[in-house]
């Protein structure tokens, strides 16, 4: 389960080993092996990975090896061909196809499907990078995460291609490892009968499930992805190699759920670091990687959680609800020493230093107009006031539970002084707007701005009060809403950056308006947000 696997692939194609050629008749008896849906990702200069996973109930046989022809067109007719080829679909990934294109122009629009026997994939829409050097005019992109799917329809996705983004970057919670609540306190949108996710058939059962819903088929056929993981891809808060069951247990749970996220996402090869099984210091799957859009922005995507710290006082130690790393953890933050331990760390040292390199390199004269750091969850402090000033509540989970290494992240961007530095992130299941500065104290410098999108479907436990309250004791958080569902549209110029919050009236009805919560600018070379 590595590059090896990978290489096997390509020889088995070039020796001629096609398996099940004509087996498919259209949609006929067995059934339409495309029903997973198509994707594309990881877009650069000349090229991108397209992506498809045969349905398993569509195979004569779970064991058998499946020839799947691509192709890439220059017109939705694929009356000219600009890339082609026979890739196969292996037993051993899931009967996934990960087909990595090269060769093609930059900054372009393509048009690409899948082939087997005589049956057809949908057509996606893709795209290639603009040049290095190119300053481009504009990009629309999208950032989104956390779709739980027993909690609604996924109407923000339907709503997302209408606005046809050239990107969509996707912040994890992709799936939820949950099952359906038999009791569950609000009621559901929707309810599934799967077990509640530990072992790779469950893992793959549950990306079926999602991508069983044509919204989100849809929004992967729009555009490319760029995407990340937070926990419910493997369990919720894990950290690091620590979860709710024993090490061993555990340790073969996380790779099961490491491989499925690589199995149902377009991700290269390259992202698999160490293969599969390679756990430790360098993780087993590589999701932090950088995405440059020619000079217009540069996205360092960031990877919150395989290479963490344990969250502080998750064991119940000084902590007020610590709950052991699968619990929401809130602690007390005089009853909690260890958390401002200056070594503690939410993306490892190895990912420090390649986010500081990464910044250093866009702040090179300027270089890279915006560079965007897309990870999981809200950087910037919620302080509480009131009856909690004298010893605060911090839930461990966010930022928050990291100090020093947010304060590490915030000397890095001051160090390296890139022209714009924005975050965008998921996570918390609300919208935040905030202006990102140089320290905790009141009237230090800005430094940056962050964008925290709300779910895509995933229930805000926050009432409306609590983040008014939060907002008044926190003049950094411009502003904040945790009632509405949704997403963000971002549009992207070299003068300036504006942001729509999208948000869905009524989450139970899939055929819901979808209307503009707020929207924010930014201006180039000044940190800080208007509305």
């Amino acid at each position: 389960m590595d590059r090896r696997l990978l290489l096997k692939q390509t020889l088995a194609v070039a020796s001629g080993a096609f398996s099940l050629a004509g087996a498919w008749a259209g949609r006929g008896a067995l059934g339409y092996p495309f029903g997973l849906g198509v994707a594309s990702g990881a877009p650069h200069e000349t090229g991108m990975v397209l992506w498809t996973r045969l349905t398993a109930r569509a195979l004569p046989s779970p064991l058998e090896q499946v020839a799947v022809r691509w192709e890439v067109g220059k017109d939705p007719g694929f009356s000219s061909l600009a890339a082609s080829g026979t890739t196969m679909a292996m037993p051993d990934l899931g009967h996934a196809v990960h087909v990595e294109v090269q060769g093609l122009s930059p900054g372009r629009w393509y048009f690409y499907r899948f082939m087997v026997g005589d049956a057809v994939s949908d057509i996606g829409r893709t795209r290639t990078a603009p040049p290095a050097d190119a300053l481009p005019a504009r990009l629309r992109f999208a950032f989104a995460s956390c779709q739980r799917w027993e909690h609604g329809y996924y109407t923000a996705w339907r709503d997302l291609v209408e606005k046809m983004p050239d990107l969509v970057v996707f912040l994890g919670d992709y799936i939820y490892e949950y099952a359906s609540p038999r009791n569950p306190q609000t009621p559901l949108v929707r309810s599934h009968g799967l077990r509640h996710a530990v072992s790779l058939a469950d893992y793959r059962d549950r990306y079926a499930l999602h991508k069983s819903d044509a919204d989100l088929r849809a929004a992967h056929q729009a555009c490319p992805w760029i995407a990340t993981w937070d926990d419910h891809e493997v369990e919720n808060d894990y950290a690091g190699e620590r979860g709710q069951a024993e090490p061993t247990a555990f340790a073969a749970q996380r790779v099961a759920a490491y491989q499925a996220f690589y199995e149902n996402m377009p991700l290269p090869a390259s992202a698999l670091v160490r293969g599969l099984q390679g756990l430790g210091s360098q993780g087993a799957v590589r999701v932090h990687t950088r995405h440059a859009f020619g000079r217009l922005a540069r996205f360092h995507l960031l990877d919150t959680r395989q290479f963490r710290d344990v969250q502080a006082c998750r064991d119940g130690v000084g902590g007020a609800g610590g709950t052991g790393s699968g619990g929401r953890g809130t602690v007390r933050a005089a009853d909690c020493p260890a958390l401002d331990a200056p070594g503690r760390t939410l993306l490892g040292e190895d990912q420090e230093r390649w986010v500081a390199d990464g910044l250093a390199e866009d702040g090179r004269d300027g270089r890279v107009r915006w560079s965007i750091l897309a990870q999981q969850t809200l950087f910037s402090p919620r302080h509480y006031g009131g009856t909690h000033a004298s010893n605060p509540p911090v839930p461990t989970d966010t930022w928050d539970g990291y100090p020093a290494a947010r304060q590490r992240m915030r000397a890095a961007i001051q160090a390296a002084a890139p022209r714009n530095a924005v975050f965008v992130g998921g996570d918390i299941h609300q919208n935040y707007v905030c202006d990102v500065h140089a320290g905790d104290a009141p009237g230090t410098a800005r430094i940056a701005t962050e964008f925290c999108g709300t779910s895509i479907t995933s229930q805000s436990g926050a009432s409306p009060t609590r983040l008014a309250s939060l907002q008044q004791q926190n003049p950094h958080i411009v502003f904040a809403n945790s009632e509405k569902r949704g997403y963000a549209l971002v549009e992207l110029t070299p003068r300036g950056w504006d942001t729509q919050l999208r948000a869905v009236d009524e989450i139970d009805n899939p055929s819901s308006a979808v209307s503009t919560l707020a929207k924010f600018s930014l201006e180039d070379g000044r940190p800080g947000v208007e509305r």
